[in-house]
């Protein structure tokens, strides 16, 4: 059993973040707190996207606190570019994040009343205070439609999305289904290497135009907000920005390719099929409808409100202020993240009886 002030649990943008604010704030790495990690390499989330998002492509990145990306090739990788800057960041440092290392359950610890017993896969931690930065990708959403089973194409999710130039693509008809931003990047591909495709969607999609300013942020943030503090299952910051029209999407707008579709009643063995007698071949189903928060570790703490969500005031949640969630809800943005790591940090201080440094 080891027994740090603070353990953070992800090392994607929102545990890098809280780590940086941490070390920064006078904690020490491996005595004071310790940064877990459950990738294989550094990169979060972003060392699992597919090949063909280059950087140039990434909606949004902003740098993490006290570093900047520069210089990075935009026709690299998202995953390379990403990845290697994460990596850097955490020599910069001197985090020294373990990984890989899956957390498994959060708990009281019996032996010692007041703290939070951590079980790993590399063993047992007692904290004080737990800072979650799991984020959403080791979750998919998959809908369930009647039929699904039967399908005999294939199907894939952006989280196993290989990029267009896959069996899976090339000269097939394929049914992509989602309404964010990964939905419309996987059509724009695809569209130049199958037989076709059709794009399904809840609602019709709501395209945006101009700059993306602080103004519009505050108030997308804002509205992601009120679900959190009602205790609401989060929304994704991007699902209420609405889609950004470059070039590319106005082009694919003037060739009808996001013409949408409203959701199929059920799948059928050789495609869809619609309530009204509608039906569409298909060799490959596209799952682009997002993720969830990873927070299963966290149901021995019984965090969750009725309305199905963890109710936070700021990053910490109401019914343990022991425990402090980051990148999650209003703070899944990059940019989110990053002043969801200071204010935890912030808030953590106080919990553990230290005062905030001067200007931190």
């Amino acid at each position: 059993m080891r027994h740090p002030e603070v353990v953070v649990a992800g090392a994607g943008q929102a545990g890098l973040a809280a780590a940086y604010h941490l070390r920064r704030s006078g904690l020490v790495p491996d005595r004071d707190f310790v940064v877990l990690d459950g990738s294989p390499r550094p990169g979060g989330a972003w060392q699992f996207r597919w090949p063909s998002l280059t950087y140039g492509r990434v909606h949004g990145m902003h740098a993490l606190p006290g570093m900047e990306l520069t210089g990075a090739d935009p026709q690299r990788s998202s995953a390379e570019v990403v990845g290697g800057y994460f990596a850097a960041y955490e020599d910069a440092f001197g985090l020294r994040v373990r990984r890989p290392v899956r957390v498994h359950a959060v708990r009281e610890d019996p032996d010692a009343p007041g703290r939070l017993r951590v079980e790993t896969s590399d063993g047992v931690w007692s904290a004080r205070a737990l800072i979650n930065a799991t984020g959403t990708w080791e979750r998919p959403f998959w809908p369930r439609y009647p039929g699904q089973e039967t399908f005999r194409g294939r199907q894939l999710h952006t989280a196993d999305y290989p990029g267009p130039y896959d069996d899976a693509f090339t000269g097939r008809r394929v049914v992509v289904t989602g309404g964010g931003t990964s939905a419309v990047q996987h059509l724009l591909e695809i569209s130049e290497v199958a037989a076709g495709t059709l794009w399904v969607t809840r609602r019709p999609p709501v395209f945006t135009t101009g700059p993306f300013d602080a103004e519009r942020g505050r108030e997308a943030v804002a509205r992601v907000e009120r679900r959190v503090r009602d205790g609401l299952p989060p929304r994704s910051v991007v699902s209420v920005t609405g889609l950004p029209v470059t070039e590319a999407v106005e082009r694919a707008r003037e060739r009808g390719l996001l013409d949408r579709l409203p959701p199929f009643e059920r799948i059928t063995p050789d495609g869809v099929a619609w309530a009204d007698g509608r039906t569409a071949r298909a060799d490959t189903l596209l799952w682009a409808t997002g993720f969830r928060p990873v927070v299963r570790h966290l149901a021995p703490l019984r965090l969750r409100e009725p309305g199905g969500g963890i109710r936070l005031d700021g990053t910490r949640a109401v019914r343990d202020p022991r425990v402090h969630l980051v990148g999650y809800g209003p703070s899944a943005s990059t940019i989110g993240a990053n002043r969801a790591g200071r204010a935890a940090v912030r808030e953590i201080r106080a919990l553990l009886g230290h005062p905030a440094p001067a200007g931190g």
